[in-house]
């Protein structure tokens, strides 16, 4: 009887200590997650969100999306966290958001680049071709097929943040005439489109950022553009930019987004996104696993946090960390 009494009094203490031990999420309904659909947004939002359900106990769900519509969103609460924010893609847009109140920039993630690119075989071809300013010279070898007399140029993905730079830059050296502007539909087409032109060691001439699959996986050449000045780059960024005028990309901080009313009501989970970095190198590393295995980006998010502990790991508190580690 005694001994009894003495087991139920010890299993007791053992739930108590159990349910003090599971985490319990700081908000009751699930954290929402803008959907961008380029490689490393994907990536990265899958791995916070199965830290943020395993370590933190909580809720999560993707809301597809795509770079100013996920800014819009962010700002009315219908979005708690945009995981990965280009700056200089929406630097008007966003600096406008931060200063209503409403829009938290937190972790820095990695500083990213922008460029305009050509294949090494074309600039090999064409060894005069050296600057953006040079296309109209070069039109007839980077022919559009579905406007003959022009040349093609790749530019980003329709409602991308990044279309805004690419078309008024596209305008400021002058392509109107010689060149089409080719918005691919999605960040995929694009990606389809130069994979496949590659292949056949066509010419082509396009916009692309990095870190990013494509990029590690191709011989490329940048075409030069004139110095980065930072008045003329932030009007490329602005939809209405009046005059623009030729400037190259700087370097791009990209940094996670929360809402400031979500940020204020998880402040632990503020603390998660605020410490979050990926070293450049791990972040190649893990796009370029995306590309030779050709995993969706939840595999690839669990293959991040099983190889990457030490990188992930200096973002939470041992007993999150564990709880992550044991969930792998």
């Amino acid at each position: 009887m005694l001994a009894g009494a003495v087991l139920l009094a010890l299993s007791g203490i053992a739930g108590t200590a159990q349910a003090q031990s599971a985490p319990e999420c700081e908000v009751s309904r699930p954290v929402n997650f803008g959907g961008m659909n380029w490689e490393s947004n994907l990536v990265l939002v899958d791995v916070q969100r199965f830290i943020l359900e395993q370590g933190y106990g909580c809720k999560t769900d993707v809301l597809p999306t795509e770079t100013l519509p996920a800014l819009a969103a962010l700002e009315r609460g219908d979005l708690d966290v945009n995981t990965e924010i280009w700056l200089n893609s929406v630097a008007e847009p966003w600096t406008k958001a931060e200063s209503g109140g409403k829009v938290k920039r937190v972790g820095e993630l990695y500083m990213g680049g922008e460029a305009w690119y050509i294949p090494r075989y074309t600039a090999e071809r064409y060894p005069e071709l050296k600057s953006a300013a040079d296309l109209p010279k070069f039109k007839d070898k980077f022919a559009d097929p579905e406007e003959p007399g022009k040349g093609r140029f790749y530019g980003c993905p329709a409602g991308w943040g990044c279309e805004v730079v690419s078309s008024n830059l596209y305008r400021a050296l002058g392509l109107e005439d010689s060149f089409t502007l080719y918005s691919p539909g999605t960040g995929a087409a694009q990606k389809a489109a130069l994979t496949s032109a590659y292949k056949r060691k066509q010419d082509i001439v396009f916009y692309y950022w990095s870190p990013t699959p494509l990029v590690g996986a191709m011989d490329l050449v940048e075409l030069e553009l004139p110095p980065y000045d930072k008045a003329k780059h932030e009007c490329l960024t602005a939809p209405k930019c009046a005059n623009p005028e030729p400037s190259a990309y700087p370097e791009n901080p990209v940094f996670t987004g929360l809402n400031v009313a979500f940020a204020e009501k998880a402040p632990v989970l503020t603390e998660f996104f605020t410490k979050m970095s990926v070293p450049l190198p791990v972040m190649n590393a893990t796009l370029a696993h995306l590309e030779e295995t050709g995993d969706d980006a939840g595999d690839v998010a669990q293959w991040f946090l099983k190889n990457h502990g030490d990188v992930w790991k200096q973002w939470v508190p041992e007993d999150v960390a564990t709880r992550v580690q044991a969930a792998l």
